[in-house]
């Protein structure tokens, strides 16, 4: 039984008005940063899913972290496309059993002792799991500007990753998806399995607007 990473990082990012992934961080790219934390044992191989004309990724400095990293140019439209073919693409190297954790390339600052929590808690699990929080503010549903109820957060968690699957189930689950699943364990949701939740930490952030930059950025320098 081996592990494998995949990083999906053929996105636009809209909301920089740049190619978010390639956003400078700490010095460097934002996707370094979230290859480097999953560049560690026991993980084989670090598989990067780049979109099929994507130029910036050879632009970069990418040696340091080893020889496991390896870009894929297969990306697609959606994150369940880019994950798709990539592991299409990669089934000759691994066997149905085997581990992938699939990792937002905008999280940057995923802290070692969470990937190493991840993959002790899963163990053996016959379906896989994710790293989570539970929420702790209060949660609005909101419509036309409205606050139209107060949501039970008693069994609200946000999902982070890594998402830890056997990688057979996930490719599976990924052909067979009949709702268009915003992260991978929704896929495995839809075959009616049930993740197991880890939970994370909040220094696991996912940079999504502008000003988490900032955030992202005193994490990694204090860490230095």
């Amino acid at each position: 039984m081996s592990f494998y990473a995949l990083l999906p990082a053929a996105g636009r990012g809209a909301r920089f008005g740049a190619l978010k992934q390639y956003v400078p961080l700490a010095g460097r790219p934002m996707l370094w940063h979230a290859v480097r934390a999953v560049c560690m044992p026991p993980i084989e191989s670090v598989f990067v899913v780049l979109a099929r004309g994507d130029r910036e990724f050879a632009r970069h400095q990418w040696s340091d972290l080893g020889a496991r990293v390896e870009p894929l140019y297969c990306g697609g439209e959606t994150r369940r496309d880019s994950v798709y073919n990539a592991l299409v693409a990669t089934m000759g190297l691994m066997e149905a059993d085997d581990w992938v954790l699939v990792h937002d390339a905008a999280r940057p600052c995923l802290p070692p002792s969470d990937l190493e929590k991840l993959l002790h808690e899963i163990g053996d699990d016959a379906v896989g799991g994710i790293l989570a929080l539970p929420i702790a503010e209060t949660v609005k549903k909101v419509a036309e500007g409205k606050v139209h109820a107060t949501e039970d957060r008693a069994q609200l968690w946000l999902a982070q990753t890594p998402q830890m699957f056997r990688a057979g189930l996930l490719l599976r689950a990924l052909e067979r998806a009949q709702r268009a699943p915003t992260d991978e364990a929704s896929a495995v949701e839809q075959l009616g399995l049930k993740p197991r939740v880890v939970t994370g930490s909040r220094e696991n952030l996912k940079v999504t607007w502008p000003e988490d930059l900032a955030i992202a950025e005193s994490m990694l320098k204090r860490r230095a």
